[in-house]
């Protein structure tokens, strides 16, 4: 692989290029070229692809509205397939979703003819990541059996953590719900009597503060969470 497409990239399309000028000039430069795959969606979500002619059977490309996909040492050309198809059906949903969705299907429908070993997976957001920072999603697996299945559970994880629920969804503290929540805080070892102060040091004792705000209203997550 040439590490410099991502960072190169980038700053073309800060200059404005269309992405199939971007995948050119980038491949066009390089003397690896033929081992070589890109892909690139520009500000206009307008994509391009590329796949050397070196590239081991089987290999290919392609792209839609929004998108590229490229493999090489796929079992088929089904492996894209299946990953475009999932991709374009799940308009609406955050990227990560969208993503981890294509790469499961992928796999279910061949993969890479060598097995499983890896999968990663990296959003980034202005803004969009733990404490206004612009990565949204970064996580990998390195070696597994079940490589994006284990993906998923730690994006599971992360969601957990790091996710967000319209505060429209959140729920009222009745006064029962606020004996439930006293009486289980109490259990866990937070039980000074101002439920909102419990409330905070259990979250962060949790590593879930994003997830807390006071004691009017709670989190439907929180109320799932284990005890």
């Amino acid at each position: 692989m040439n590490p410099g497409y991502g960072p190169d990239g980038l700053a073309l399309l800060r200059q404005g290029m269309a992405a199939e000028v971007v995948v050119e000039q980038l491949t066009s430069a390089d003397p690896g070229r033929a081992q070589r795959q890109l892909g690139v969606i520009d500000s206009t979500g307008t994509p391009a692809s590329y796949t050397g002619s070196g590239c081991l059977d089987w290999a290919g490309s392609l792209t839609g509205d929004g998108y590229a996909v490229q493999g090489n040492i796929l079992v088929s050309r089904a492996t894209l397939e299946a990953m475009a198809h999932a991709f374009e059906t799940r308009t609406g949903e955050p990227l990560a979703e969208r993503l981890l969705a294509s790469l499961a299907a992928g796999q279910e429908a061949g993969g890479d003819r060598r097995g499983q070993q890896s999968a990663s997976l990296l959003v980034m957001c202005n803004g969009a990541g733990y404490g206004g920072c612009d990565v949204a999603v970064d996580l990998r697996v390195d070696d597994h059996p079940e490589p994006v299945t284990e993906l998923r559970r730690l994006f599971d994880l992360h969601s957990l953590y790091f996710g967000e629920t319209p505060a429209e969804e959140w729920l009222p503290v009745t006064e029962e719900l606020e004996t439930e929540l006293a009486t289980v805080l109490a259990e866990l070892g937070f039980g000074s009597g101002d439920l909102a102060v419990d409330l905070d040091a259990w979250a962060g004792f949790s590593n879930l503060e994003e997830r807390v705000s006071g004691a009017a209203k709670i989190d439907p997550v929180v109320l799932g969470t284990p005890r």
